[in-house]
């Protein structure tokens, strides 16, 4: 999917590829801690986080926007073409493996890139693993508060406490843990 095929105003995520050339890679790590500075700063940007590999020299940038406007316009901004100026030399963006995601997919898959999304059933565990201490832990102390509210205020406090708790803490965590099971390395 790309940007401008993502519903106007539904958060966003991009995975936008670099490949860093031998020898440069501290150069380009320093540099991804300002570029990232910069964007957090810009209006919309919900985090970017880096994917570094464990071997090779092909880095991932995850940006999470609110909307595709936003993304659109820190794409084409002035600000990020004159990071990508300090750049040249040491790594080349990958754009023709740009590609955008909304919704859950986002946890699990590298949009662009060859690695595959992981086995569903390895998707139903992890999730599980990560939403099941939440939940113990929301039933614990947010019922026994809630047990009088109306029934659709009570249903809304579950996920309201939920999912960006996954989102943004429990799914990106789970996955860097996990990232050897979810994602083995193909056999030579």
């Amino acid at each position: 999917m790309s940007t401008t095929e993502a519903r106007r105003g539904e958060p966003i995520t991009t995975v936008l590829t670099w490949q860093v050339r031998p020898g440069h890679e501290q150069e380009f790590e320093e540099w991804t801690h300002q570029i990232a500075d910069c964007a957090r700063r810009f209006p919309g940007n919900e985090g970017v986080s880096w994917l570094r590999p464990e071997d090779g020299h092909r880095y991932h940038a995850v940006l999470r926007w609110s909307d595709p406007s936003r993304l659109t316009a820190w794409l084409e901004s002035d600000e990020r073409g004159t990071w990508h100026e300090r750049i040249e030399g040491i790594a080349t963006e990958i754009g023709s493996e740009r590609q955008s995601t909304t919704g859950m997919e986002a946890w699990f898959r590298l949009p662009g890139t060859t690695v595959q999304a992981p086995p569903r059933w390895k998707m139903v565990l992890t999730t599980f693993l990560g939403a099941y201490p939440f939940t113990v832990l929301i039933q614990w102390l947010v019922t026994p508060v809630s047990a009088g509210w109306p029934l659709p205020l009570r249903a809304a406090v579950f996920p309201l406490i939920l999912l960006p708790v996954l989102t943004y803490l429990v799914m990106p965590l789970l996955s860097r843990l996990l990232r050897l099971w979810l994602y083995p390395p193909p056999d030579h």
